[in-house]
Parts: structure tokens; C-alpha cells; sequence
């Protein structure tokens, strides 16, 4: 099970506090040296170096430039956007139901020419046929306890999705052998679900890696999504978090290059789906 999102803020302030201190121990500077260059008092200097008190955007470039790391700047303000300005709520988003966020994504898809998918658990979306993402969607709807719009939310994913159908994008997916014998919906609903992965693994822009249950066991990751290796999307219970700070980013990527070799493709693959189908009853 992912950490809560609580700890997931706490994780990445820390970070950003970590790379606060490491750039005044770099510069040969104590906490004194910063608040004598700073102005600012001590206390102020300890609390953002041990990640008490988020820094400000003025922090940060204040902090980089008395280290002489100003260049430094732009990728700690991202990090420290991703952990305080940019982890959204699902329940807020989703208050009136699940086709919103649906539709919501598809602007970024549309922008989006080089697309990377891992998912450990789940179907990706872009992948999941209509019945497979109702049955899907209803069982968040009441795990969230928002309006249950299941039906209308699928169908909204699956227009979203008749973009790997289309050229000039392409679609890297790898997903784990778990996630395709993670029964969703009924065992109809599976089929066809199946099915289909078999049917756009041979689409042009698509690539389908999957990592066979008897690979080695590797640090388990949450489903994240890559965006022209500029912004990633990471889906949790309870949120959303995009990230945008290339330093963070650049790991989503490398990681997804580790997931890739790990990963089948081709007939491997296709075996590893066709052995998922549920035997007729």
C-alpha cells in the first residue's frame, strides 16, 4: 500500500530542506554564516534547513545566492511547489463526481508527444475499455464516498483514450503481471479487457512492456505517469500529485527506463496477458 499523502508532503519538504543544508554545508557556510548574510534570525536558518518551515520562493533565491548557487534555484523552487503548492486534493477536485477529472486530463494528453506509463496495480487508463474503467471508477466513487457518475466518467476515458489511436505521439506502458489478474469488475469484464490489451499492443504509437510476476523484486512504486519528461503525475489514494522539478522528474524517468528493462514485450508479453484471461466458468 502507498504511504499516506501526509507523509508523502513531509517526505518531499524534507527534501527540499535536505538540499538547503547540503548547499550551505557545500559553500563551507554555517547557520550563523547564513543568517549574518541573510539578516534573518537563526531560528528562521534552523527551521528551513530541517524542513520545520516551508521556504518561500524569496527564501530559496536568498539561500542559493549567499551559498553561490543561484543556478540551484529554479530546481528547488519546483520541489518546493511540488510539496506545498502543487499536491491536490482528489476529493476536492472530485466533489461533483469522477467524469470532471476526466475530462480535465485531456488537455495535457492532447499537448503530450512522448508519453510513459508504470502501473503496479491497475489497468492504465488510456488502456481500459468502457466496461473495465465503469466497474473501475464505481468502486472509487464509493471508496471516496463522492457522487458515483461511473458510467458518464467512462465514457469520458475512453474518448480520452481514442488518442493512441492517433499519429504523431507516442505511448510507453509497462505495467506489472499483478495488474492484469487484479480481477476488476466480472470475469466478462476482464475478458474483454484482456482482449483488448492484446489488440493495442499492436497499435503503431504504442509500446506494452510487462513484467512477469517471477522478475526480480524491485522497490515497489506507485502508478505515475510522464509527460514529455517534463511533468509527472503520480495518482495516490486520497490525491494527486504533479511534479514538475526537472531533479524529481528526471528519477520518474530513469525509473521507468529500470521498469522497461525488467519488462516483456512483444510475444512475451502477449503470453503473460492471454494466461490473465479467466477461464471460461
Amino acid at each position: 500500500m502507498s504511504e499516506a499523502p501526509s507523509a508523502r508532503i513531509e517526505e518531499a519538504r524534507q527534501r527540499v530542506a535536505r538540499r538547503l543544508r547540503d548547499l550551505r554545508q557545500d559553500a563551507g557556510l554555517t547557520g550563523q554564516d547564513i543568517a549574518q548574510r541573510t539578516g534573518w534570525q537563526k531560528s528562521k536558518v534552523s527551521r528551513l534547513q530541517n524542513g520545520v518551515t516551508p521556504p518561500s520562493t524569496d527564501d530559496i533565491r536568498t539561500w542559493c545566492r549567499v551559498c553561490g548557487a543561484d543556478e540551484q534555484a529554479p530546481d528547488i523552487i519546483d520541489a518546493a511547489r511540488t510539496a506545498d503548492g502543487m499536491y491536490a486534493e482528489w476529493r476536492r477536485k472530485n466533489r461533483h463526481g469522477l467524469k470532471l477529472m476526466q475530462v480535465a486530463r485531456a488537455g495535457i494528453h492532447r499537448e503530450t508527444e512522448h508519453m510513459r506509463v508504470y502501473s503496479s496495480t491497475l489497468i492504465p487508463g488510456l488502456l481500459q475499455t468502457r466496461a473495465y474503467a465503469e466497474a473501475l471508477l464505481a468502486d472509487i466513487a464509493r471508496v471516496k464516498r463522492i457522487p458515483d457518475d461511473s458510467r458518464a466518467a467512462a465514457e469520458a476515458r475512453v474518448e480520452r483514450a481514442n488518442i493512441i489511436r492517433e499519429s504523431g505521439r507516442t505511448f510507453a506502458f509497462v505495467v506489472e503481471e499483478a495488474a492484469l489478474r487484479r480481477h476488476v469488475g466480472s470475469p466478462d469484464v476482464m475478458t474483454e479487457q484482456l482482449l483488448h490489451l492484446l489488440d493495442v499492443a499492436r497499435y503503431p504509437a504504442v509500446s506494452l512492456g510487462v513484467i512477469p510476476a517471477s522478475a526480480p523484486a524491485r522497490w515497489p512504486l506507485e502508478t505515475f505517469t510522464v509527460y514529455d519528461d517534463a511533468k509527472v503525475f503520480v495518482e495516490l489514494l486520497t490525491a494527486a500529485l504533479t511534479i514538475t522539478a526537472p531533479s524529481e522528474v528526471t528519477q520518474y524517468v530513469e525509473a521507468h527506463h529500470e521498469m522497461t528493462r525488467a519488462a516483456l514485450f512483444g510475444p512475451g508479453a502477449y503470453r503473460i496477458i492471454a494466461e490473465a484471461i479467466p477461464s471460461p466458468s
